[in-house]
């Protein structure tokens, strides 16, 4: 993501909606949160994985970075990381690393999904082309895909269930 315009010039350039500050805010959470991850599976991935997640970790930090940037130009304190988050599951191998890395790209997709319906058309394009990209690398570590990238946990999260539980603070 892009500042793209100034401070004073933004509403010119970009029909951003009242909500865009809050979303932009919960993308630069999850890229903190992402970073994290892929630290996590960095450590245990091996091979030709690893090249992969050491380019979605540098992917990640630069839209961590950018991010911060627009919330700034928005206004608003950019979010700090936490010191550690919480992981979904354990992840004591390579298998286990590549779902966590499946895991991040989706949750990330979902937050991007977010600030399309919630940005102005500056930043639904840059969120558009971050859901992309989240989907692609969410295929790759996982070997296949969900017609509707981003959209998949509101699908499941919509639909009646047993348990009512759910990971607060988790990745």
């Amino acid at each position: 993501m892009t500042a793209g315009t100034a401070r004073g010039s933004r509403r010119d350039n970009d029909d951003s909606g009242p909500d865009e500050l809050t979303a932009v805010q919960a993308a630069l959470a999850a890229e903190h949160a992402a970073v994290y991850g892929y630290g996590v599976v960095g450590g245990r991935i091996a091979g030709d994985r690893r090249t992969e997640a050491q380019a979605a970790y540098d992917g990640h930090r630069a839209r961590r970075d950018a991010l911060r940037r627009v919330v700034r130009d928005l206004g608003g304190t950019p979010q700090a990381a936490a010191a550690a988050y919480e992981l979904p599951f354990p992840v004591p191998d390579a298998a286990a690393a590549a779902r966590l890395a499946a895991e991040l790209e989706d949750r990330l997709a979902a937050v991007y999904a977010d600030l399309v319906r919630a940005g102005g058309a500056v930043r639904r394009r840059e969120a558009a082309a971050a859901l992309r990209e989240a989907a692609v690398r969410s295929v790759r570590w996982r070997g296949g895909g969900v017609a509707f990238p981003g959209l998949v946990e509101r699908a499941a999260e919509a639909a009646p269930s047993g348990s009512a539980s759910a990971a607060a603070g988790a990745l």
